[in-house]
């Protein structure tokens, strides 16, 4: 087994022999082949590629998600009007731009990825807990995200050939011919991309974004003229007073909610930023000023649709399908393909290949994960997850419940108990006396913390009972698994604030 070191000068990978123990004998740094890829590794200061631009263009893709816009349709047909409906997306975006800052700021200082971070928290081996949960939860809803796409290029299809219909007539393992011939196409190419690593994911996102906010301008204008430019602010009798208000802020922590899988593992793109100022750039002008620019799509689309024929959209492919040109309709949809790769890369392939890497950091690289998480998420048949509610609530909507409790943990420790100070070399170190390796290499107390949280969190999301606060769950969570951990976890005497540079690789992967 080799190890790859690299010089802050030359950032070329260095191969270090080990022995049975997993330690390189002739690395001076002692790092660890358990702990140690080049995947894994920190990423040098110099070549680092995430300026603001690139923060930005993940936000205008993944905020004009189509799950999304469903979600703030939903709010306009459960009786919000515009106005609310914008209010409570900026309040939630005002959220978000702190916690992913906070979030982000690590990357930043470390150049570590999400599943090495968490071992700051839950120790050299037990960061195995929260990468595996993050990365179970995103590989489900990468198989599933890339079955809604295949949707969208069967219809696009059969406008272009009718006679491709004929394929939907012949079924295997839950989907028809054409479905499966879709699905595979979007399959590799996705595979294809994740291959080349971050680094490709990162043009990916920066030439997607211009193309969705274009196009939703571009549907958001025609709906303006098809609609004489009258736009219905709600769909009648809104709500008011502290009804009101209790809605603003349910949908506003709802909000932020969906974002619970992407405040836990952004690290895993701001460890390629090059400096604080632009992951606070990008998050501001793709978080809030971006965000309300979503909203007031949402209000146009909605608003304009509902004063045509009093009918309320269920997402922006509703009003695609009914534009008359087929070139226009074939331009719309495929950008909303290029939308959704765009969506499923960032929130739900990075995160599972970093979690299986981490696993299996002796026999795994970047690209070998990401196709092992391809074939995972191929094999579950995400279609047939779609389709069974109980699958979705109950097993992908418990998992998802307990990444709140996850951020709370990780952000109490690293910013409260060590007050952003990490010894990064450590991170890789699997001998006692490290900084993290605790005991046997598991923070018992994060467990512990984990677990407490854990029932709070579940219960906060299947319990009846408890519905009227059930929009504040992953606030609750996230506060019980911090004050938990505070409350359990041993204070450092050792604040050793160390960086990586020595054993740091260029930020290629």
């Amino acid at each position: 087994m080799a190890l790859p070191k690299t010089s802050p000068t030359d950032a070329q990978p260095v191969l270090l022999t080990t022995n049975s123990s997993g330690i390189a004998p002739e690395n001076p740094h002692n790092l660890s082949a358990s702990l140690y890829n080049q995947d894994l590794a920190p990423t040098t200061r110099s070549g680092r590629t995430w300026n603001a631009y690139s923060i930005f263009t993940l936000w205008a893709n993944d905020v004009h998600s189509l799950g999304n816009y469903a979600f703030a349709i939903g709010l306009f047909a459960l009786g919000m009007s515009g106005w609310q409906i914008l209010s409570a997306l900026g309040i939630g975006a005002l959220l978000l731009f702190v916690l992913l800052n906070l979030s982000g700021f690590m990357g930043e200082k470390t150049g570590v990825p999400f599943p090495v971070m968490s071992r700051i928290a839950f120790g050299i081996n037990g960061a195995q807990i929260p990468a595996l949960l993050r990365g179970a939860v995103a590989i489900a809803w990468f198989g599933i995200q890339t079955y809604l796409a295949s949707q969208v290029l069967s219809v696009m299809i059969i406008a272009v050939a009718p006679g491709a219909a004929t394929l939907q007539e012949t079924s295997f393992l839950g989907l028809n011919l054409l479905g499966w011939i879709c699905f595979v196409v979007l399959w590799i190419i996705q595979l294809i991309i994740v291959s080349y690593g971050m680094e490709m994911i990162r043009k990916y996102e920066a030439f997607a974004g211009p193309i969705i906010l274009i196009t939703f301008l571009a549907l958001a204008i025609w709906m303006l003229f098809e609609s004489g430019f009258n736009i219905s602010m709600s769909t009648g009798e809104t709500k008011s007073g502290l009804d009101m208000w209790i809605a603003i802020f349910g949908a506003a922590a709802l909000w932020v909610s969906i974002y619970g899988t992407f405040v836990l593992n952004f690290c895993d793109f701001t460890r390629g930023a090059a400096t604080k100022n632009s992951i606070v750039r990008g998050n501001f002008f793709g978080i809030p000023l971006n965000m309300l620019f979503f909203g007031a799509i949402v209000v146009v689309l909605t608003g304009t649709q509902f004063s045509i024929n009093g009918t309320v959209i269920a997402s922006p492919s509703d009003v695609v399908a009914s534009v008359p040109n087929t070139f226009a309709l074939l331009l719309a949809s495929g950008a909303l393909l290029v939308l959704t790769i765009a969506v499923n890369l960032m929130a739900n392939f990075v995160a599972p290949t970093y979690a299986l890497t981490n696993l299996f950091p002796k026999h795994l690289d970047f690209r070998k994960a990401a196709l092992i998480s391809g074939v995972i998420g191929l094999v579950i048949l995400p279609w047939n997850l779609y389709n069974s509610p109980q699958i979705i609530n109950y097993f992908l909507g418990g998992l998802g419940a307990l990444l709140g409790p996850l951020f709370g943990i990780i952000m109490a420790d690293y910013w409260i108990i060590r007050r952003a100070r990490v010894n990064v070399m450590d991170l890789y170190r699997s001998t006692p006396e490290g900084t993290y390796y605790f005991t046997r290499g598991v923070n018992y107390r994060a467990v512990i913390a984990l677990a407490i949280s854990s029932v709070v969190a579940l219960l906060l999301a299947f319990l009846p009972a408890l519905h009227v606060v059930g929009p504040f769950a992953w606030f609750l969570g996230s506060g019980a698994g911090a004050i938990a951990y505070l409350l359990l976890a041993k204070r450092p005497v050792d604040l050793a604030d160390i960086d990586g540079e020595a054993i740091a690789v260029a930020p290629k992967h």
